[in-house]
Order: C-alpha cells, then sequence, then structure tokens
C-alpha cells in the first residue's frame, strides 16, 4: 500500500495552526503585540535586538524568544541587556521555530508585565515561512551583503511579511549592493510591503525602527 506523506504533512501543519490560533489569541487578551523577525543567518537580527533592547527594553516591556539550531549563544547576547527573561529554544537541527515551542515559551512570561513580543526566528528563508507562530507580524531582514534577488529566489517569506528592514547599510559603499533594485524585487513579490533602513552600528534608520515598534505595541494595548 502506498503512503501519503502529504497526510502527515497536513496534520502537523494543521495542529500547528491550532496551537499558533491559541497564541494569538493569549497574546491579544493581554494585549501584547508579537512580532516574528526571520532572516538569513547573518542578516544582523541579534544586533538590530541588542540596539533594540538597550533602547526600548523596558519602555515597551520587551519579552524575547529565540531560535537557533545548536546553541543559546543568541539568547546570551540578549540577556546581557534586559532584566527580563529570555526564552531560548535549541530546536536540534530544525530549521524553524513552530507554534509549540513558542506557545511553551510564553507560558513562562509574565503577560501582564509585557508589551511587545519578539520572536527572533532560526536563520532560514525557507522553512519559517510556513510556520505559523501566533505572532501579530511577520517582519523580514534583508541585510546589503546578499543579493538583490532575494525575494525572487524566496518569494513566501517576504508574500508573507508585512515589513522589510534592510541591515547594514552602513556597508552600502563597500558592496555591489543595488538597495533600490532589491526594494524593487521585493515590491513585485509583495507590493503591500514596508521598508525601513537601518545601520544597528551607525544608528542610522534606528528611530524610523523603534517608531513602528511603539506604534505597533501601542495599537496591541489599545485594542483590548
Amino acid at each position: 500500500m502506498a503512503v501519503r506523506t502529504i497526510e502527515v504533512r497536513e496534520r502537523v501543519m494543521a495542529r500547528n495552526d491550532e496551537i499558533a490560533a491559541e497564541v494569538r489569541s493569549t497574546l491579544a487578551a493581554h494585549g501584547v503585540a508579537a512580532i516574528n523577525l526571520v532572516s538569513s543567518p547573518g542578516a544582523g537580527k541579534t544586533t538590530l535586538l541588542e540596539a533594540t533592547l538597550a533602547a526600548l527594553g523596558e519602555e515597551l516591556e520587551i519579552a524575547v524568544i529565540t531560535g537557533d539550531v545548536q546553541t543559546q549563544n543568541d539568547a546570551d547576547r540578549l540577556a546581557r541587556h534586559t532584566p527580563r527573561l529570555v526564552s531560548a529554544v535549541v530546536t536540534g537541527g530544525a530549521c524553524h521555530l513552530d507554534a509549540l515551542q513558542v506557545k511553551t515559551a510564553i507560558d513562562a512570561l509574565d503577560l501582564r508585565q509585557t508589551r511587545l513580543l519578539i520572536i527572533e526566528n532560526v536563520g532560514n528563508l525557507v522553512c519559517p515561512a510556513n510556520w505559523d507562530l501566533g505572532e501579530e507580524t511577520m517582519i523580514v531582514l534583508f541585510t546589503v551583503t546578499e543579493g538583490e534577488d532575494k525575494p525572487l529566489k524566496y518569494p513566501k517569506m517576504f508574500e508573507n511579511a508585512a515589513r522589510v528592514v534592510m541591515t547594514k547599510t552602513d556597508l552600502l559603499p563597500y558592496v555591489p549592493f543595488d538597495i533600490d533594485r532589491a526594494v524593487a524585487n521585493a515590491l513585485t513579490v509583495n507590493p503591500k510591503l514596508e521598508f525601513t533602513r537601518v545601520s544597528a552600528l551607525t544608528g542610522d534608520g534606528l528611530d524610523e525602527w523603534f517608531a513602528f515598534l511603539r506604534a505597533t505595541a501601542r495599537a496591541a494595548r489599545q485594542a483590548v
């Protein structure tokens, strides 16, 4: 008898979506905004989060969940910038986080003292696009050290995202990267995308990024 493995995947994905809905409902009930931060490896997620926690960690009562394949190095880095618990999910080889891992992590958080939850997903532009974590919005980091055609190569990630943060813009004078072409490629995939350009090292663009986070947290709290 033939085995349709796709049926197994469908059941797994359906169960993930059920848990994601529970996560979303729980966060909404507490007025907590959740962001799923995705990118390819080395795009600068952790560096951007370090700057974010240093500037807004207490103002926005930010909680962080990090996902990594083997180590908790990113969580250790971020913990130095906040007195709050940083939840480290070590996937043991899996290329993405799932909703059950996020649900388990938020069970350890005091959501009454949280306004913004940032999920730093595993560095990968393929797997995380398929897994709803219960977040309010997905944001893709797109670094200038990558190719301008990344949105065309990995369209689903950009289709599912609401915003693209162009990172490491301080390197633009030194790399053959056409940022306008990169933006145009992303808009070809998803015309509704919004963009922020930042350098976490120099601070350029961080005020715009911080303003977006403040607005996101404020909207979630007002919706309760």
